[in-house]
C-alpha cells in the first residue's frame, strides 16, 4: 500500500510539472499568461453566439440562442483542440522519456487536462456572465449536466488516446485531423437537439456518444425547456472500447519511439 501511495505522489508531481511546462511553453509569462486557456474558447463561443443571435433572433425553440450556442460550442472547442494538440505529441516530447518517472500517457493526459481546465473555466465564466444579464438559465439539474460533461470529456480523451499513437505512424493523419474535426460537427449535437431533427437523422445520431453527452448537458442546463433524448449505454460502451484500444496503441507505440 505504501508503494502505491509513493507511486501516486510521484505521478502527481510529474503531471503537475508537465502541466506547468506546457502552460509556460504555450502561453508564456506575459500578458494574461495561462488564462489564455480560458480566453480562447470563451471568445470563440461569444462571437459565434452573437452571430447566431444576429441571424436567428434572441430565441429558437424556446431557448436563448446565445445560451444554446455557448453550451454547445465550448465543449466543441475541447474536442477540436484536444485532437489537434495530440498529433505527434510523443515526438515533440520524446526527449523527456529519458526520465524513467515519465510515461507516454503523461504527455496525452497533460495536454488533455490543459484543454479541459480551460474549457471548464470558460464554461463557468460565460454562464455566470450570461446569467447576470438574463441570457442564461440557472441550471435545472447540475448533476445531469456534470454527467454529460464527464462523458463528453471521457470520449474526447478516448479519441486522443487512439489518435496520438496513430499520428506517429502516419503523416497523412496529421493533415486530416483539422478536416475531420469540422466534418464531425454535424454528428456532435453542437448546434441542434435530437428532438429538432427528422426520425432518420435521429436514428443515425443516436449512435454518436457526443450527442448523448451534449443532450445530457443541455438537459441539466435547460431542464423542461428542451426535450432531451439521451442514454448511457452508447456513450459508456464507446468510451470503454476506445479507451482500451487507445491504451493498447500507446503501449505498442512506446516500443518504437526513438529517444533523441
Amino acid at each position: 500500500m505504501s508503494r502505491l501511495t509513493a507511486g501516486w505522489r510521484i505521478q502527481r508531481r510529474v503531471v503537475s510539472a508537465l502541466m506547468l511546462r506546457e502552460l509556460v511553453t504555450r502561453f508564456g509569462r506575459e500578458n494574461i499568461g495561462f488564462l489564455w486557456i480560458m480566453a480562447e474558447p470563451l471568445l470563440f463561443a461569444m462571437l459565434v453566439g452573437l452571430l447566431w443571435r444576429f441571424m436567428k433572433g434572441p430565441e429558437e425553440h424556446g431557448v436563448s440562442v446565445i445560451a444554446f450556442v455557448a453550451t454547445g460550442y465550448i465543449p466543441l472547442t475541447l474536442f477540436r483542440q484536444s485532437l489537434q494538440r495530440s498529433v505527434k505529441v510523443f515526438s515533440v516530447n520524446g526527449s523527456l522519456l529519458y526520465h524513467r518517472q515519465i510515461q507516454v500517457l503523461d504527455f496525452i493526459l497533460v495536454r488533455f487536462l490543459v484543454e479541459m481546465v480551460g474549457a471548464m473555466m470558460a464554461y463557468f465564466f460565460i454562464a455566470v456572465l450570461l446569467i447576470t444579464v438574463g441570457e442564461f438559465p440557472v441550471p435545472a439539474n447540475l448533476g445531469i449536466f456534470l454527467v454529460g460533461w464527464f462523458y463528453y470529456a471521457w470520449f474526447t480523451l478516448a479519441l486522443v488516446l487512439c489518435l496520438a499513437p496513430l499520428s506517429e505512424k502516419s503523416e497523412i493523419l496529421e493533415k486530416l485531423v483539422p478536416l475531420t474535426t469540422y466534418i464531425a460537427i454535424p454528428f456532435s449535437g453542437t448546434f441542434n437537439m435530437m428532438s429538432w431533427l427528422t426520425p432518420p437523422a435521429q436514428a443515425v445520431l443516436w449512435y454518436s456518444p457526443f450527442v448523448h453527452a451534449m443532450e445530457m448537458m443541455r438537459d441539466g442546463i435547460f431542464g423542461n425547456r428542451v426535450d432531451a433524448e439521451w442514454g448511457l449505454t452508447v456513450p459508456t460502451a464507446a468510451c470503454l472500447s476506445l479507451t482500451l484500444l487507445g491504451l493498447i496503441l500507446c503501449q505498442r507505440i512506446r516500443r518504437h519511439l526513438v529517444i533523441e
